[in-house]
């Protein structure tokens, strides 16, 4: 059978590569900055359905029980109807106030032309619903209420911050936390989490100087290590030289990590900073820092070391002939 094939062939054979590997490079750019979008969108999601909507909501209720003025009952005489396409009818008071009928119910008319004016197509069916139509639209309006969210929440967590870092604070808190750590589920969740936090949050308790890499658990294996600090005056001593101590992360989850003491001339610096670090580590080593990416010309062993000796050494270490164990005749002739 003919194995040959025509170009045209071989180039149909090899086209799709280009192309996937093409596309795998617009999925690599695209994901990272796509992924940082859809966290930051999760986050958001979960702080406003859970945080702010709530305060919301009882923000338009404190307002609409401090400003309500709906009257149950006829408040005076009929003016007319409104001039919109539903022509609710108007009533005047004797102070001259004008009131519109919304069902049984009669708000002002500056609430309901307010309303009327910004709610489109979907006007609210109640005098309540009105009501906070109006107060969402004026008093709560997202480009006031955002600002003025997000500046209350970080002096709330600065003041929690404070509070916590005080004696009785911090006295309150663990006794929070022996708590959730008595509850079966709840308390392996809450761990784990703690210590992601306390790795990303407190980086006053763990001081990383820099990065490094170490040869462990054994010569000619290398780990990415980030230096804490000098080792233990006893292990300087008997080593009689610097010794570090280094953090060993895990992968993917950099939080959690054993220390090792190691001496100083056994490292070596990583030109890598402590974000990149955490990346490589998290990624598995997938995602490779700028700095550390290329290749290097490594030189060709030389000839001595390409020399395979086959022969058996010599008796007398020489000539590498086998040496003979029996006795040559003297006279020359065989034995008969």
């Amino acid at each position: 059978m003919n194995q040959h094939l025509s170009p045209d062939a071989k180039e149909t054979t090899v086209r799709p590569k280009p192309f996937r590997k093409a596309v795998l490079k617009g999925l690599a750019l695209i994901a990272p900055p796509l992924l940082t979008l859809v966290l930051f969108l999760w986050a958001w999601n979960t702080i406003e359905g859970y945080i702010l909507r709530p305060l919301e909501n009882t923000a338009r209720y404190m307002i609409f029980v401090s400003i309500n003025d709906i009257k149950t009952e006829t408040p005076g005489r009929p003016v007319g109807a409104s001039g919109d396409s539903v022509g609710r009818q108007k009533f005047a008071d004797e102070k001259g106030s004008v009131w519109v009928k919304i069902r049984n119910k009669y708000i002002p008319v500056e609430v309901y032309e307010w309303v009327e004016s910004r709610s489109g197509d979907e006007a609210p069916a109640t005098a309540t619903a009105y009501y906070f139509r109006y107060i969402e639209t004026s008093y709560l309006r997202r480009t006031v209420v955002i600002p003025v969210f997000l500046l209350v929440f970080v002096l709330a967590l600065y003041v929690l911050g404070k509070f916590i870092a005080a004696g009785i604070g911090r006295m309150i808190w663990n006794s929070i936390e022996q708590l959730i750590a008595r509850l079966p589920i709840i308390s392996n969740v809450y761990s784990s989490v703690k210590q992601v936090t306390d790795f990303a949050f407190n980086d006053s308790e763990i001081q990383f100087t820099r990065v490094v890499a170490v040869q462990y658990p054994r010569k000619g294996v290398w780990s990415m290590g980030f230096v804490t600090g000098e080792g233990m005056l006893d292990v300087r001593r008997s080593a009689n030289e610097p010794i570090v101590s280094v953090l060993m992360p895990t992968s993917p989850m950099p939080a959690t990590g054993f220390t090792i003491m190691v001496p100083k001339s056994e490292t070596i610096d990583l030109n890598i900073s402590m974000d990149q670090a955490i990346q490589f580590c998290v990624s598995c080593g997938v995602v490779i820092p700028t700095p550390q990416q290329g290749t290097i010309q490594v030189p060709p062993p030389s000839p001595a070391t390409l020399e395979v000796d086959t022969g058996r050494p010599s008796g007398d270490g020489e000539t590498g002939q086998p040496e003979s164990h029996e006795a040559e005749d003297p006279r020359g002739s065989s034995p008969t």
